[in-house]
């Protein structure tokens, strides 16, 4: 009896695993599409907050660290700070969808609060790191503010705000129709498309 409940936390642990590291690719690959096309929203936490909705916050936390660490070792180092970004989202994703069923209210409210903690966290970092600018067709929005006569950092956050708003609902929406269209047997106990 023992034996099987080892084996059983054994397979379920490798399929989180597995998860992780396919959400890890997905962050990667829709970040960088985004980033080449300078797309004025990221999608690059979207693997992020699946798994934390499914897994919970740690995670989720530790799928947005390694992402930012792979793009950091791959493409730019400049994208290591920004892991501290995504582990705040994991962590509030994580607990949202622990405290409340996952629905589609939940999703676009849990979009909206990630999408003002994400530039909250990611500005003065974006500052620091890139002068505010991020490369992406937002910077118009940034250099018109700042010679408009706004300070760098709030000139800087106006547009990742609304760059986060469409990002994050978007990102939370998208988890949330995978998880309506995933088999019950591959999500945790419990879930059957939305906790």
């Amino acid at each position: 009896m023992t034996e099987t409940i080892a084996k059983a936390a054994t397979i379920s642990k490798n399929r989180i695993l597995v998860m992780c590291a396919i959400a890890i690719a997905i962050n990667y690959v829709l970040g960088v599409f985004c980033a080449f096309l300078k797309l004025p929203f990221y999608l690059d936490t979207l693997g992020t907050v699946f798994i934390a909705i499914c897994f919970g916050p740690w995670w989720g936390a530790a799928v947005g660290g390694l992402t930012n660490l792979m793009t950091g070792l791959l493409a730019s180092p400049k994208d290591i700070p920004f892991l501290l970004v995504s582990v705040a989202i994991a962590i509030v994703v994580g607990f949202i969808a622990r405290k409340f069923k996952f629905t589609l209210l939940t999703a676009v409210l849990t979009g909206i609060i990630i999408g003002v903690v994400a530039p909250v966290i990611g500005t003065p970092i974006g500052v620091w790191v890139y002068g505010g600018l991020t490369g992406s067709v937002s910077d118009v929005l940034v250099l018109w503010l700042r010679e408009s006569g706004m300070g760098i950092f709030g000139a800087s956050f106006l547009p990742k705000l609304l760059n986060n708003q469409m990002d994050k609902i978007g990102t939370c929406l998208v988890a949330f129709l995978l998880l309506k269209a995933m088999p019950k047997s591959v999500l945790p106990g419990g879930m059957n498309g939305a906790n």
